[in-house]
């Protein structure tokens, strides 16, 4: 490895303070997923004159990875889809160039392989500093993953995560040290919801609807039960779910059997959450976990009537209940009171939405977390 690596890259140490932060964003490839969402949104909206980015792709060779690149950023694809393999060797000599033509002072990496890779080679070409971004609780992890995540934290400056439970777990399950993990929370883009008409509960079809990939942990199948209970008393409501994943077949199986008909309807891929949500009067958040759930943020921009369970960041987000009803995770009985709490109380229900709103508008927007990282990277400097 050390001859791969030599020779050693050296920065200028003499350039004036004033100079743009050079930041290269690593992560597997890009795609529509909230977190590559997230990412690329903050590469678009940096102040150049603060913070200059580009962007290593282990491998982004598929057509939609090269499709949603941005114009303005850098960008190298290594073709990478295995670690192990003679290609890697190949990819880290590429990518060792790059830094190096671009004068790289951090690296931020996302997600296992981009770690496993770019941290260590980046301290050993003398990468000034490395970040990792770690914005769920871990919940999935399998013993190897935390292994090589110890072998990799000696090379990782700071971690970053998005909420402070994040942070608490890093901490306590991966001790992990409170020093070097910093919270920097999300933002959404509130312009996609602007002039949105806040709900009304009054009407004599209510419109209850879920964003969430078809994964265990966003408690689908819950959701569904808990439907089938809300119908027998509230037969106004007609839920959506708007997403697809692993457990499409088991949910299909799951409707069939509850018997739910066109009053429970899986939509499957959303393209436009700002358009599915303008349909929505009241919005829910069934997950077992979360982090800091960009799909919540987005209710709020939206100013639907929202219930979420109380996992991660969502009674922080939800003001402790002032923007909107946190109910405890796997509880389908406390969701269907929730239900017809808002629709008995729909001037209530409004205010929640109209709180939600101000409060990501304030404190959530995009601007508002670009500012958040360019401050971060000011002061690593």
């Amino acid at each position: 490895m050390s001859a791969l690596l030599a020779p050693r890259l050296v920065f200028p140490t003499q350039e004036p303070v004033t100079r743009p932060v050079r930041v290269c964003f690593m992560i597997d490839r890009l795609s529509r997923a909230r977190t590559e969402t997230q990412l690329l949104a903050l590469i678009r909206d940096l102040d150049r004159t603060q913070v200059k980015p580009t962007l290593a792709l282990l491998d982004g060779e598929d057509d939609l990875s090269r499709a949603l690149e941005p114009a303005d950023c850098p960008v190298i694809r290594l073709g990478v889809r295995k670690l192990l393999s003679g290609r890697a060797v190949s990819a880290a000599r590429r990518l060792r160039s790059f830094w190096r033509e671009h004068r790289t002072d951090v690296l931020q990496v996302y997600f296992l392989d981009a770690a496993y890779l770019g941290a260590p080679l980046a301290k050993m070409c003398g990468v000034k500093k490395v970040l990792r971004v770690r914005n769920d609780l871990g919940y999935w992890l399998t013993r190897e993953h935390r292994a090589m995540g110890r072998l990799v934290r000696p090379f990782v400056d700071f971690t970053l995560t998005n909420t402070a439970a994040g942070k608490g777990s890093l901490v306590a399950a991966y001790g992990a040290s409170a020093k070097r993990v910093a919270v920097l929370e999300n933002g959404v883009d509130t312009v996609r919801f602007r002039r949105f008409l806040l709900p009304d509960l009054t009407k004599p079809r209510i419109r209850v609807g879920c964003v969430a990939n078809l994964r265990p942990v966003k408690n689908i199948d819950g959701l569904m039960r808990t439907a089938k209970a809300a119908l027998e008393k509230f037969p106004q409501l007609v839920f959506e779910v708007g997403g697809d994943g692993e457990q499409r077949e088991e949910l299909d199986r799951l409707h069939a059997e509850l018997g739910l008909g066109d009053r429970f309807i899986l939509r499957g891929s959303v393209s436009d959450v700002a358009g599915f949500l303008r349909s929505v009067d009241v919005a829910v958040l069934p997950s077992h976990s979360e982090g800091i759930s960009n799909v919540l943020l987005e209710y709020m921009a939206a100013g639907r009537a929202v219930i979420a369970t109380d996992v991660g960041a969502n009674s922080k987000l939800l003001a402790g209940g002032t923007c909107g009803l946190v109910v405890p995770a796997s509880d389908p009985g406390a969701l269907v009171e929730a239900l017809g709490e808002l629709l008995a109380n729909p001037l209530r229900a409004a205010g929640y939405g109209a709180a939600a709103r101000r409060r990501v508008e304030a404190e959530y927007s995009r601007a508002a977390m670009t500012k958040r990282f360019e401050a971060f990277y000011r002061g690593l400097m």
